[in-house]
């Protein structure tokens, strides 16, 4: 009996690696005026961009409890003897607590997991975990991967503007650098869970440099693996991933792709974001 690895659209993992690791993947939803459409799915990162820059009223809602219940269900069908649910900080979303609900009345157990990350530094937990569980691990192997993963992973990012954070209430402590956000370009990281100021720079091309000093200095000489996310900023992200594949001395993989619409409605176009995460 195997172990099923489960989790949700933000973290943003390549279709090949869902496809070969068999993870199910649950979607949040963007909320455009009244509309809400699934990520991955129903609306695109461009789409929401534009929604962005038009100033159109854009939210975002986590999945209800019925559509990770219905994973669940589908999982134990499919044979498999526990589920492993790796999700988004609970800090950022409700997603957590909604799989907790329907983890209660699942017909397999099923161990919920804060990971207290997003994006790829999420995307690599899931990825500790389900090679734990193809390689024969019980669900607390799992775990133990995915949280021991998330130990060391670093995510660190770059955005034009506090505003649409602000817009989202995602902002936590960054909101002390909002009253000279006119005049600097922000770079911030996550830290416990959640979205933290780190540093202060005043052109956007000395923060995009100081984001890449950032993210070689997290590798130092350990074998790592690198994500580099954007939305709306192909040409910047290639030349970023560029610098870091010359830069980062025992480079894994290093996947180069646009944040989904869900984190893309809180950061707005021009995100660059790197995540560091050690093997």
């Amino acid at each position: 009996m195997s172990v099923a690895i489960l989790t949700d659209s933000t973290a943003y993992l390549p279709e090949e690696e869902v496809a070969r690791h068999g993870i199910s993947v649950v979607p949040l939803s963007v909320v455009i005026g009244d509309q809400a459409l699934a990520e991955g799915t129903e609306i695109s990162p461009a789409e929401v961009a534009a929604a962005l820059q038009r100033r159109a009223p854009v939210t975002t809602s986590r999945p209800n409890p019925e559509a990770f219940a219905e994973a669940y269900r589908a999982a134990a069908e499919a044979g498999a003897s526990e589920v492993v649910s790796l999700h988004l900080s609970a800090a950022l979303s409700g997603t957590y607590e909604a799989a907790l609900l329907a983890a209660e009345e699942a017909p397999l157990p099923v161990r919920v997991v804060d990971t207290r990350m997003v994006g790829m530094a999420l995307g690599y937990c899931v990825l500790a975990a389900a090679e734990a569980a193809r390689d024969g691990g019980t669900a607390d192997q799992a775990v133990e991967a995915a949280t021991a993963r998330a130990k060391g992973t670093a995510g660190l990012f770059y955005v034009d503007t506090l505003e649409y954070l602000r817009r989202g209430g995602r902002i936590g402590a960054a909101r002390a650098m909002l009253g000279s956000a006119l005049a600097v370009k922000p770079l911030l990281h996550l830290a416990d869970g959640q979205i933290q100021p780190l540093e202060k720079v005043r052109t956007s091309s000395r923060a995009i440099a100081r984001l890449e000093e950032l993210a070689v200095a997290h590798a130092g000489g350990d074998e790592v693996d690198l994500a580099v996310h954007h939305l709306a900023a192909p040409d910047r992200a290639e030349a970023l991933a560029a610098r870091l594949r010359e830069q980062v001395p025992h480079l894994g993989e290093l996947v180069v792709s646009e944040v989904g619409a869900v984190i893309g409605a809180h950061v707005g176009p021009g995100l660059l974001a790197v995540v560091v995460s050690p093997r």
